[in-house]
């Protein structure tokens, strides 16, 4: 993993030669600033942020005191005023079979500028060489524009469902667009899912998943909620599944800020 960043800098995986234009979604609208009530980020339906996932394995021999330590880093970078929410901490469950993941950090910003200025600050560089790389066994960061965001800081004890997609090779736009839009669709048909970010990445350090989405939820009730309706959830499966290589679905819930250190 480079020393120089947690996350991917920002090139698309669509386009082969290198470019600082973002890929266009299906769901894309201009942009326009994000506003500051009460020291609380809304956002209007035309705002767009950067998504900025990453999923880590720790190693099992790893002692609990080293583990804290880089979650404890992580939630620090908070003070780097870069970012409009961080959280990082202990998933709550990792459903692929794949890919297994332990902890997780979720991450928004108002641009790639901003992200890029993430990866490369000093602090950042620091918390990766000294607490994330001795300790892990893998590593992969998945980032998006979205423009679903309602409020960009969420709440403690909120659940989040993350998943990431693989498409079959030789997919052609119209194939890309109906994943998105099926995707995008979930929330009109789960009212339990409070805010739902989609979006196709740019990282290039995302292990060849090229959709990402975000739900966000009450909390682990609403999780269990969502995967009682099963009936529902294999429809939304079914429209898409001749199109999906793999997927890589976690669940992770935000911890209290006093909490997060200890969330091993």
């Amino acid at each position: 993993m480079s020393t120089k960043m947690l996350c991917a800098s920002a090139r698309t995986r669509f386009i082969p030669s290198f470019s600082l234009l973002p890929p266009q979604p299906i769901f894309r609208r201009p942009n326009c600033l994000i506003h500051r009530r009460r020291n609380h980020i809304t956002m209007s339906a035309q705002d767009q942020v950067v998504e900025h996932v990453v999923l880590v394995k720790v190693k099992p021999d790893v002692d609990s005191s080293k583990v804290a330590a880089m979650i404890s880093g992580l939630n620090g970078l908070t003070s780097l005023n870069l970012t409009l929410h961080l959280t990082a901490g202990q998933l709550l469950r990792s459903r692929s079979s794949s890919l297994n993941f332990t902890h997780m950090l979720h991450s928004r910003y108002r641009s790639k500028d901003d992200l890029q200025q993430y990866a490369v600050h000093p602090e950042h560089v620091r918390v990766v060489t000294e607490n994330i790389k001795p300790i892990i066994d893998d590593i992969m960061a998945v980032d998006w524009m979205s423009n679903s965001a309602s409020s960009v800081s969420l709440k403690p004890g909120s659940a989040m469902r993350v998943t990431f997609v693989k498409l079959k090779e030789n997919l052609g736009e119209n194939e890309k667009s109906r994943v998105l839009e099926v995707i995008g669709g979930m929330k009109d048909e789960f009212p339990r899912i409070e805010e739902l970010s989609v979006g196709e990445n740019f990282s290039d350090r995302a292990k060849g998943y090229t959709i990402a989405s975000v739900a966000v939820l009450g909390g682990p009730a609403d999780l269990e909620a969502l995967d009682s309706n099963a009936e529902l959830v294999q429809l939304h499966k079914e429209k898409v599944k001749d199109l999906i290589e793999s997927v890589v679905v976690v669940d992770y819930v935000i911890p209290p800020p006093q909490a997060q250190a200890a969330n091993l």
